[in-house]
């Protein structure tokens, strides 16, 4: 095939344009295309890599032809973005261009190219292919496009300003960028910045933005007429009574009073309080309270396997904290059991003073959030909720309920894990359950006594309560709350609310990171 210069092509000619899905026969006039735009950054690419994408995905690479030759294109990506999260490299997520990484399965498309001819620019060709993408990711029924996106004008102000001072001034409109302004003039936002996203482009020093657009019709029913992903979920919380029980299987039993109950009620969730199982600490004699919370760790193994055969039994996932025992290492641990049998865990990272002093308790070091049958969510035992740091971190990851399982002895104690609560309820657009133990056991040292009121927090805005409590049980009385969450508020708040924490956090100025395991 004789080349054509696109310059001599483009000019003088009556266009006729044309937008289509990419095909073997358009390599050439695609290595042409790539081998202008990308003469910096290493040209076009190989047949075989070429190959490899249309045959992997044929629907996700589609170009513009004017009389029948390639002047844009686009390509992308099917993948479950779990599988990388936020921290990846180019090559990690496009399996080095080969696409290795599609799954027809997957929630996002992700953008692996866009290049238009130098000649065609000003013909916004660039827009036409965002908007096909876009309704590729609508057909699809994915939830968001994602895509990495340098800033080639960065290496001229390097010296001056750091990548998030030069996107916000690129935001802002003070500097212009050729592809980051068009990005963000697209409708995408930038998520954060990546480091040796392409560590061959000298221009952008390596550095490239994450950017994601939301499909606000995507529909995760869609997809499965059994067990898609819920628009509200049904939330049972428990308002426990400390009361003596002669035994681990009286304890349960009153376990399974609970669990039926909510079921019934067709709760997705029954989230018990911190210490819910302290009364069995006074069924042996104990030198010390260290020796008692010791002894108390010993029943957790037989009522995890207990509450999960539960949890599988009534249908619905169960959040239940308990001290454990860990290589002669006091935790404590908030188990989730799903109700399709697995168990998952969040350990306690900042143990009371008093759970430090008295009990020896050592914090965790692992952070995550959750995907169950009902939304993604995330659990903070008692203390940790009182760290903003911590709900943070979970904000980034998408979750819609916050789960606080807590146990306070003093009003002042409850209050100060109520408002924290409810701050970040509002910081993070999502909502947060508490709950905890009321009531008292005088045999048992250092939980005599208890102070609760269990509650549902929400964003304040105006599809939500005017106070953001969803619900709350009277104070210091055994009960449980139900309460139905609509998380298509949440979305709706995200985009279209009064105020909008996570689309206005100033990520030039500052920022939460986690830096402990993964």
């Amino acid at each position: 095939m004789q080349e054509i210069n696109q310059a001599e092509f483009a000019e003088g000619v009556n266009h006729h344009l044309e937008l289509r899905n990419l095909t073997m026969d358009d390599f050439d006039d695609v290595r042409e295309l790539m081998d202008v735009v990308y003469k910096d950054v290493g040209g076009a690419w190989t047949r075989k890599e070429y190959t490899a994408q249309i045959s992997t995905f044929p629907e996700g690479q589609i170009c513009i032809v004017d009389k029948g030759k390639v002047i844009a294109a686009a390509f992308s990506v099917i993948v479950d973005y779990d599988k990388f999260g936020d921290k990846h490299t180019y090559d990690q997520i496009t399996g080095d261009a080969y696409l290795t990484t599609h799954d027809p399965n997957g929630d996002v498309l992700y953008g692996v190219d866009v290049f238009v001819s130098p000649a065609y620019r000003g013909l916004r060709l660039g827009r036409r292919l965002y908007e096909a993408r876009r309704e590729i990711c609508m057909n699809l029924n994915l939830r968001s496009i994602m895509a990495g996106g340098r800033i080639p004008n960065y290496a001229q102000f390097a010296n001056d300003m750091s990548p998030y001072q030069y996107i916000e001034a690129v935001k802002s409109k003070d500097i212009y960028d050729p592809i980051l302004t068009f990005q963000l003039s697209n409708g995408f936002e930038v998520k954060q910045v990546l480091k040796a996203y392409l560590p061959e482009d000298k221009h952008s020093l390596g550095y490239a933005t994450l950017l994601q657009w939301h499909n606000i019709y995507y529909d995760p029913d869609q997809s499965k007429l059994i067990g898609g992903r819920k628009h509200s979920a049904r939330i049972g919380c428990v308002q426990w009574q400390m009361r003596y029980f002669h035994d681990v299987q009286e304890l349960l039993q009153q376990v399974e009073y609970f669990v039926d109950a909510l079921s019934d009620y067709k709760c997705d969730v029954a989230l018990f309080p911190e210490f819910f199982n302290a009364p069995l600490m006074g069924l042996n004699p104990a030198e010390s309270s260290i020796d008692a919370i010791w002894n108390l760790a010993m029943y957790s193994e037989e009522i995890l396997r207990q509450i999960s055969h539960l949890a599988v039994s009534y249908n619905i996932n169960i959040i239940a904290p308990m001290p454990i025992i860990e290589e002669q290492q006091l935790y404590n641990v908030a188990y989730l059991c799903h109700r399709d049998g697995r168990i998952e865990s969040q350990y306690k990272i900042h143990p009371t003073p008093h759970e430090k002093r008295d009990w020896i308790m050592q914090g965790g070091d692992r952070l995550q959030a959750f995907d169950t049958d009902f939304g993604r969510i995330g659990i903070l035992i008692c203390y940790d909720v009182e760290f903003p740091e911590l709900a943070r971190l979970l904000s980034e990851k998408e979750i819609q309920v916050l789960f606080v399982p807590f146990w306070t002895d003093t009003k002042n104690g409850y209050l100060r894990v109520r408002r924290c609560a409810q701050a970040r309820a509002i910081e993070n657009e999502c909502y947060v359950a508490i709950a905890g133990s009321v009531g008292n056991l005088p045999k048992v040292d250092n939980v005599d006594i208890q102070y609760g009121q269990t509650a549902v927090f929400s964003p304040s805005d105006f599809a939500f309560p005017h106070d953001a409590i969803v619900s709350e049980t009277t104070p210091n009385t055994e009960m449980t709350l139900i309460v139905d969450l609509d998380f298509d508020k949440l979305k709706e708040l995200q985009n279209e609310g009064s105020v909008r924490n996570y689309l206005d956090r100033r990520r030039d100025l500052y920022r939460v990171e986690w830096v402990g395991k993964d």
